[in-house]
C-alpha cells in the first residue's frame, strides 16, 4: 500500500491548484480537451492493469470491470469531448427586446474553482474518475481522493494520476478518515461524494462552513414492485441480477422485492433458478467478494438475526469474505433486513400488493432507484405518481443510470445533485448572467432615477392578469386552448400593426425611408457589437 498523502503535501496541492484556477489555465476549451484525452489514454493504456486491481480487491471479473468501469469510462471522456464546445458556449436567455437584442444579454458559463472529489470502493474508478471527467470538462482543477478501502485501485489511481494528468491542476491524495478530515477543513469552490448518507451529513457539515456546493451521490432501500401484469420469468432474470453483479454491493441495487401475492409463489422458483444460472454451483469460484470484514460481518448479522425463511443460498466464509447470493421470504417490514439499506447479494421478497407496495416505500426514506415490473399503463402511471426516488427503471434493473445526458442522483436521504454527462459539467459550472447596458438607455430608462415622481408610477406597474378573480381549482385549464393560440395570433397582429404605425411615424418626422433605414441599419449595427456572434 501506498503511503498516504501527509498534511504538508495535502498544503503544497491545494496551494497549486489555488493558484493555477486563478491563472485561468483550466479555463481555455484546448486545456481541457486536452486533459480529457489524457484521460482517455489513462485508462485505455492500463486496462490490464485496472482489471488486475479490481480483482485483486473485490474478486470482480474481467467482463464486469470492462462492462462498469473501463468502457463506461471512455465513452463518458467522447461524451465530454464531443459535446464541450456546445455545453461551454455563452447561452441566449430569452429576456425580451430591451435585454435580449439591445443589452445582448447571456449566460456565461464559468468553472466553479478547485474542487474536491471523494470517490468509493464499490466501483472504484468510475466513481472516482466520473466526476473527475467533468470536474475538467468544466474548466476546473480537481483534488481527487480514491477509497482508502480497496487498496490495489487505491494505489493504482495514485501512480497514473501523476502520470497522465497536468499536475499544476490535478492533484491525486491518499488516506483514511484522519486525512478527509484535514481535507474538509479547507475552503474548496464544489465537493463531490460518493457513498453512504452518514457520511455525506459530515461532509455537508464541514462544507456549510464554508457554503460549499456539494453533489452528494448515496443510495437507499431500493424497491422492486412486482405486479401482476409483469412478465414474472424477465421480472425475476434482471432483479436478482443485480444482486450478482458486483456482489450486489451497488447503490442502485435492488434492495427488496414487493410482489404481488397472486404472482409470488411463481417470482420466487424463477429467482431462484436464475440464480441458479448464475452460480452454477455456490459462485464461490467466480462471485464478487465482499470488501471487507466489517461489512461481511454486517451483512451476516442480517441474515442471522432475519425472521424469514431462506428460499435459496445462504452460504457464508468469513476467512474469505464470501456470501452466496441469498433469497429471503415470508418476512414483515420489521425483519433485520429491513432495517437498512443491504449493499450486498441478500434479496428479501415480500408478497404485497402494488398499492400497499407505494404506501410503504413512501413511509421509507427516498430510493436513489426505484423498479416497476408491469405491462399495464395504469399500473405503472399509480406507482409514479405515489412514490418518489432519484430515478425508475421500468421492467429492468438500473438502466435509467445509463441514458445519456439523462442526470443521475438521487433525492432526500439518497443523495443531493446529479451528473452525468451534461449535467456533470453543469454540477461543476457556475451559470452567470452577463448584461451591456448602453448609454442611450438613458432615454428609456431615466424614469428611475429620483426625486421620484408619481407621473412614473404607470412605467413600472403590472396590469390586470390574463385571469379571473375568484377561480378555482376546477377552472383550471391544464395545455394550451384554442382559445390561447386565438389570442396569441390576435396580440402579435396588434404588436405588428403598432410597429408600422411607429414606423410610419417616424418615416414621417425624419424625412424620408432611405433615412429612417440608415438610422436603422445603425442601431443594427450597434446591436450586433454587443452581441456574442
Amino acid at each position: 500500500m501506498a503511503p498516504y498523502t501527509t498534511p504538508e503535501q495535502l498544503d503544497a496541492a491545494y496551494t497549486t491548484l489555488q493558484q493555477t484556477f486563478k491563472s485561468g489555465k483550466t479555463k481555455s476549451i484546448a486545456w481541457r480537451k486536452w486533459q480529457l484525452k489524457q484521460m482517455f489514454w489513462l485508462i485505455a493504456d492500463n486496462e490490464e492493469a485496472v482489471v488486475k486491481a479490481l480483482h485483486a480487491d473485490l474478486n470482480r471479473h474481467d467482463f464486469e470491470s470492462y462492462y462498469a468501469d473501463i468502457g463506461a469510462l471512455k465513452k463518458d471522456v467522447l461524451a465530454h469531448l464531443k459535446n464541450i464546445e456546445q455545453w461551454a458556449a455563452d447561452e441566449i436567455p430569452d429576456a425580451g427586446f430591451l435585454f435580449k437584442t439591445l443589452g445582448g444579454a447571456r449566460i456565461r458559463k464559468e468553472p466553479l474553482g478547485v474542487a474536491l472529489v471523494l470517490g468509493t470502493w464499490n466501483f472504484p474508478f468510475i466513481v472516482t474518475l466520473s466526476p473527475l471527467i467533468a470536474a475538467i470538462s468544466a474548466g476546473c482543477c480537481g483534488i481527487v481522493k480514491p477509497a482508502e478501502t480497496t487498496v490495489a485501485c487505491q494505489d493504482l489511481m495514485a501512480e497514473l494520476i501523476p502520470k497522465y494528468l497536468d499536475q499544476e491542476a490535478i492533484q491525486v491524495v491518499t488516506g483514511g478518515p484522519e486525512e478527509t478530515t484535514m481535507m474538509l477543513e479547507r475552503r474548496f469552490d464544489h465537493i463531490f461524494y460518493t457513498g453512504s448518507p452518514r457520511i455525506a451529513k459530515i461532509i455537508s457539515a464541514a462544507a456549510a462552513k464554508h457554503l460549499t456546493p456539494t453533489v452528494l451521490e448515496l443510495g437507499g432501500q431500493a424497491p422492486c414492485i412486482v405486479t401482476p401484469s409483469a412478465d414474472i420469468d424477465v421480472a425475476a432474470k434482471r432483479i436478482v441480477f443485480s444482486k450478482y453483479l458486483n456482489g450486489g454491493q451497488i447503490c442502485l441495487a435492488a434492495n427488496h422485492v414487493f410482489v404481488d401475492p397472486s404472482v409470488h409463489d411463481k417470482f420466487v422458483e424463477r429467482a431462484t433458478y436464475w440464480l441458479g444460472q448464475y452460480l452454477k454451483d455456490d459462485g464461490k469460484d467466480h462471485a464478487v467478494r465482499i470488501v471487507n470484514e466489517r461489512n461481511y460481518d454486517r451483512l451476516v448479522g442480517l441474515l442471522n438475526q432475519t425472521g424469514g425463511n431462506i428460499a435459496y443460498g445462504g452460504k457464508t466464509d468469513r476467512e474469505d469474505k464470501f456470501i452466496q447470493q441469498t433469497i429471503v421470504t415470508n418476512l414483515t417490514m420489521q425483519d433485520s433486513l429491513m432495517s437498512e439499506e443491504i449493499f450486498g447479494p441478500l434479496l428479501p421478497v415480500m408478497k404485497m400488493s402494488y398499492q400497499d407496495a407505494c404506501t410503504t416505500t413512501q413511509n421509507l426514506e427516498h430510493p436513489l432507484g426505484l423498479y416497476i415490473f408491469s405491462t399495464s399503463q395504469p399500473e405503472i402511471d399509480y406507482i409514479l405518481s405515489h412514490t418518489l426516488s432519484g430515478g425508475v427503471t421500468i421492467n429492468d434493473i438500473m438502466m435509467h443510470a445509463g441514458v445519456a445526458n439523462a442526470p443521475f442522483g438521487g433525492v432526500g436521504n439518497s443523495g443531493r445533485g446529479a451528473y452525468h454527462g451534461k449535467y456533470g459539467f453543469e454540477a461543476f459550472t457556475h451559470r452567470r448572467t452577463v448584461v451591456n447596458i448602453p448609454s442611450w438607455f438613458e432615454y428609456l430608462l431615466g424614469f428611475r432615477y429620483p426625486p421620484y415622481g408619481k407621473e412614473h408610477i404607470s412605467k413600472v406597474t403590472v396590469g390586470n392578469p390574463p385571469f379571473k378573480k375568484g377561480e378555482g381549482m376546477a377552472d383550471q385549464s391544464v395545455g394550451r386552448s384554442t382559445q390561447d393560440v386565438v389570442k396569441g395570433l390576435m396580440g402579435m397582429t396588434v404588436k405588428w400593426t403598432l410597429l408600422a404605425l411607429v414606423l410610419a411615424m417616424v418615416d414621417a418626422r425624419m424625412g424620408g425611408r432611405p433615412k429612417l433605414l440608415e438610422v436603422l441599419r445603425e442601431g443594427m449595427d450597434g446591436v450586433r457589437g454587443r452581441l456574442p456572434l
